[in-house]
């Protein structure tokens, strides 16, 4: 979901033992420790907390990237997306038309230092990475308790005997049991598991690259701290938390048990810049930095003068401010000057306003409901959105299909991005919303008052997001009012169903247009399905298309599926991101990927700290 303390190093000293020249030992002179290598970035929205099991915004999921290994990963050079092992020795084994696959992990991969892990005698050791981690990880996104808002990718891949443990969780009220082993996910030896699906499931290593869905968390530590895995991560990954105020500020520092990454990125031959990148950070342990200093800047204006400032090293830049970053898309001279790099790229993202299918003014199946949403869709004005708001850096949607992703098509155009005041009108008028009291606004087909309610949140961008709505609405004599709160409210209230209308989006956190037609599936509502859209006809060709392998028959059912959403429109798509990312001189090896969300783990920085701008 789109939103999107002291450093530790110690150096050790160095003592001359060079000899004068009369054959005096010289004196010991004590080496300069090395400085701390600190990076600081931000991000644009708060968090949630830090256990893959229980995040979903894109923010939270880059931080458990951080903190969490899953078994595979992305080298993150190379394009298209392209999987290699990170904790598995290599990439898994699968057979039996894709509904087995096994993983090997390499030994010696040890867990953050922390007191639940204990000895027989009751002292406190180091604890290594295991096979049955990845196994009690995956049930935890099974267990009630947990209230996973991802379990689905696992439910959708039918992992064999999960979902019976958690019914049977369900119906007697029983702690989730995670002893039983099943077949869909099951530990042969200390270094091996395997999974096991009820169905072909082509695309599953994906899940198992992606660290807020597959990461490994230690039984041992759950269970020392019950209710306590969104404030206390305890994992392999390369970072560990040592500091945070919600919603304001996270502080990461190298993990010392991390010893497992390098720099092995394997960019196209024809990539120059990935190729520089690739040969000065080549073998380099990862990670590089000592320290990352995250700060939560919700506005746009403070974020784009701390980047300016040297208060961040990093940014995605605003849509605000695009044309003083890069005018026509080329990098603005005063920032060239002072050493400032550019890299901009489509991100597989799309931002759209979801409509309750369960609600009982806009929700619904019959004729002048789905003319009601389509009429809604028609009278907003994304163009405008696209040039006022995000100053030409979004793409307009055609589909929830964002580019980057499979079975998405540029060439498609539909009546997602169309424009029309007039058709949305005469949809209005034709199914019976029109002005029965003379007020000037339109009513229900049964006469009740026409009034629509779109939740929203503090920051700017959502004000200006209001006025677009609101003056399209006014187009069309429809009432809306706004519901305005914080964005962790709001996402609660969201998966309860108990939202009428939010502008929100969906981030792409692996290469699958499936992971897209996620967010109007059935089985998912309450998770990927905010708008809570169950249509037969579209959970049949979703549920078709999950087992292909992707090619030309999975394409055309997700066409068909697609064409569904726009004929139902649950969703009125937006648009698909498009990122301008800055990058002081003294970053180095950042590219932006459009999976690997912790990219602060494969950069480095060398020099001072940037310094502020100079006056005007």
């Amino acid at each position: 979901m789109i939103r999107t303390a002291l450093p530790f190093l110690f150096a050790s000293l160095f003592w001359s033992t060079a000899a004068s020249a009369q054959g005096t030992p010289a004196t010991a002179i004590p080496a300069s420790p090395a400085a701390a290598k600190v990076l600081k970035v931000s991000f644009a929205g708060a968090e949630n907390g830090f256990d893959p099991a229980q995040v979903s915004d894109v923010v939270s999921a880059a931080l458990v990237g951080s903190l969490f290994d899953a078994p595979l990963t992305y080298d993150y050079l190379a394009r298209p997306a392209r999987l290699k092992p990170n904790t598995a020795v290599a990439l898994p084994e699968i057979s039996d038309n894709y509904t087995r696959f096994v993983f090997r992990l390499k030994p010696g991969i040890f867990f953050s230092d922390d007191p639940a892990f204990k000895g027989p005698d009751g002292r406190q050791i180091q604890r290594e990475l295991v096979a049955a981690d990845y196994v009690f990880s995956i049930k935890r996104y099974y267990d009630p308790k947990t209230r996973s808002p991802t379990l689905f990718h696992y439910e959708n891949a039918g992992l064999i005997g999960l979902t019976e443990l958690r019914k049977r969780a369900l119906d007697s009220k029983k702690p989730f049991d995670y002893d039983t082993e099943v077949a869909g996910a099951r530990a042969i030896d200390r270094y091996t598991f395997e999974l096991r699906t009820s169905r072909a499931a082509p695309r599953l290593p994906f899940v198992m690259a992606t660290p807020a869905i597959s990461g490994a968390l230690a039984r041992e530590v759950v269970e020392a701290y019950p209710d306590q895995t969104m404030q206390k991560p305890v994992g392999t990954g390369p970072f560990k938390l040592v500091s945070w105020k919600r919603s304001s500020r996270i502080v990461f520092e190298r993990n010392p048990m991390h010893k497992h990454s390098v720099h092995d990125e394997q960019p196209n031959a024809d990539d120059a810049v990935g190729q520089a990148i690739a040969k000065k950070l080549r073998g380099r342990s990862l990670p590089m930095v000592d320290r990352v200093e995250i700060n939560i800047i919700e506005e746009s204006q403070p974020r784009w003068l701390a980047f300016l400032n040297g208060e961040i090293d990093m940014l995605a830049v605003p849509g605000a401010f695009i044309t003083l970053a890069a005018p026509n898309n080329v990098l603005a001279p005063h920032l060239a000057k002072r050493g400032i790099g550019m890299r901009q790229t489509v991100t597989p993202a799309t931002s759209y306003t979801y409509f309750g299918m369960e609600h009982p003014v806009v929700g619904g199946y019959t004729p002048e409901r789905v003319a009601l949403r389509r009429a809604l869709a028609l009278a907003y004005d994304t163009e405008r959105e696209i040039s006022l708001i995000w100053r030409g850096q979004q793409l307009p949607a055609q589909s929830v299909l964002p580019p980057l992703v499979s079975s998405y098509d540029p060439r498609l155009k539909s009546e997602m991005s169309d424009h029309d005041v007039s058709r949305a009108k005469a949809l209005l008028d034709l199914y019976g919303y029109i002005d029965r009291d003379g007020d000037g606004w339109r009513d229900q087909p049964n006469g009740q008052p026409l009034l629509l309610e779109l939740t929203s949140e503090t920051t700017q961008l959502s004000r200006q997001l209001q006025g677009l709505w609101k003056k399209a609405m006014d187009g069309i004599n429809v009432r809306i009012d706004f519901k305005v709160g914080s964005w962790q409210e709001n996402i609660k209230a969201s998966r309860a169903g108990r939202l009428m209308m939010w502008s929100t989006g969906w981030s792409g956190a692996l290469p699958d247009g499936g992971y897209f037609l996620d967010v109007m599936y059935g089985g998912n509502k309450g998770q990927a399905n905010h708008a809570r859209f169950d249509l037969p006809a579209y959970n049949a060709l979703y549920e078709k298309q999950r087992s292909l392998p992707d090619g030309p028959e999975r394409d055309a059912l997700t066409h068909q599926a697609l064409r569904l959403s726009l004929a139902y429109m649950p969703i009125k798509v937006r648009g698909h991101t498009i990122e301008t990312w800055l990058t002081h001189a003294r970053v180095q090896g950042y590219m932006p990927h459009p999976f690997v969300r912790d990219f602060w783990r494969y950069v480095d920085v060398d020099g001072p700290a940037p310094a502020p701008a100079p006056a005007p």
